[in-house]
């Protein structure tokens, strides 16, 4: 499976964000956080993507497109853990909520650890 990051990968619908954050479920790992919706498949795509950091810790544009750009790397890098492992489709939001700025070793090991958390809920959710 190729490592990419694709347009049609990339969360932009209004309506689906907004159904993120009014019935989404989420799962944490500090200080990233997952929230999540099942979607109807379109095209045989499996998931939808955004990422998000918040102005209020970041009040600079430049680190806050540095850290969306690391969030964004490890999706990529890591998104195998989250395919292998669906059986439905996903839209997700990616975010990160701290004020500190960890580094891109320590962003994807939480990535690795957020998406299994992710795949252990959706089990038990499955079942």
């Amino acid at each position: 499976m190729k490592n990419t990051y694709p347009k049609h990968e990339k969360l932009k619908s209004k309506t689906t964000i907004d159904s993120l954050f009014s019935e989404g479920k989420s799962v944490s790992k500090y200080p990233l956080r997952l929230v999540y919706v099942p979607i109807t498949a379109e095209n045989d795509l499996r998931l939808k993507m955004g990422v998000s950091v918040s102005k209020k810790y970041f009040k600079k544009a430049v680190d806050r497109n540095y850290f969306k750009r690391v969030l964004r790397e490890t999706y990529r890098l890591n998104k195998s853990l989250l395919l292998d492992n669906m059986q439905e489709p996903y839209a997700f939001m990616f975010f990160y909520q701290s004020k500190e700025r960890l580094s891109y070793q320590e962003i994807n090991k939480k990535t690795v650890q957020l998406f299994e958390k992710f795949v252990e809920a959706t089990k038990t959710v499955d079942k």
